[in-house]
């Protein structure tokens, strides 16, 4: 099992390393994050052996159930799943990011649970390029008059956005997804939102790295190709559901 996550991992690494050659652009612009919904605490350790720096959950119950290894291994974390108001102050124990704040809400109870902690945290602001109703996210015709909302939060660091392209189809009709959250980064640039600047993007999983890539991803979130696919009971986790 090892070896297959050590050569999984060199494989990714390579893809990226190639879609970055192809685009014109460095590698090290491009952060590797494994998204470890499912993944046992002892897969996750054999790939922050590896190399592996930062990780997604989706989940608050398996950020809780992980901590008590992952707590004494040097790895950033990111919640990347779908974050309800309740579960806030139990995910704010475990994190430095959350990449699907996409809601006025979310942000006005991140701001007060994060003022008694007397901290601040990153987030990304999830956008909703494919248009579908599966996926959590804002409008892209809502985003700039989100994050001015959410500028008024000095808890709250805006470090970029995120999406989940649409998949599952043939590849030109996922780019244009991707293309859109670039898009959507230019217009919020254009509206001159103070000290909004040099935004990342978040987009880009095992089907459509190489895609999101050419759109200038900064991060990709890779979970099947790295730990392969992971069984729920009967039924198969895919790493490209929102939830």
């Amino acid at each position: 099992m090892k070896e297959m996550i050590i050569s999984n991992l060199k494989e990714v690494q390579d893809r990226i390393k190639n879609a970055c050659e192809l685009s014109g652009r460095n590698a090290s612009e491009v952060q590797l994050l494994l998204a470890t919904k499912t993944v046992p605490f002892e897969k996750i350790k054999m790939a922050i052996d590896a190399g592996a720096t930062l990780i997604g959950e989706n989940k608050m119950q398996e950020l809780r159930d992980k901590d008590p290894g992952l707590k004494k291994v040097n790895i950033e974390r990111h919640f990347i799943g779908h974050l309800q108001t309740n579960k806030i102050k139990d995910v704010l124990k475990y994190v430095s990011c959350i990449q699907s704040l996409d809601r006025l809400h979310l942000a006005q109870e991140l701001d007060r649970q994060l003022q008694k902690e007397n901290r601040n945290l990153d987030v990304f602001i999830q956008v909703n390029t494919s248009f579908e109703e599966s996926k959590f996210g804002l409008r892209p015709d809502e985003a700039v008059s989100f994050i001015r909302e959410i500028k008024k939060y000095d808890t709250l660091n805006i470090k970029g956005l995120m999406t989940i392209g649409l998949l599952d189809v043939e590849k030109e009709k996922m780019q244009p997804s991707l293309r859109l959250l670039r898009l959507i980064r230019d217009e919020i640039y254009a509206a001159g939102i103070d000290n909004v600047k040099e935004l990342k993007l978040s987009m880009g999983m095992s089907q459509d790295l190489e895609l999101a890539i050419a759109e200038g991803s900064n991060m990709v979130r890779i979970g099947t190709s790295v730990f392969g696919n992971r069984f729920l009971g009967k039924e198969i986790w895919n790493e490209n559901i929102a939830e």
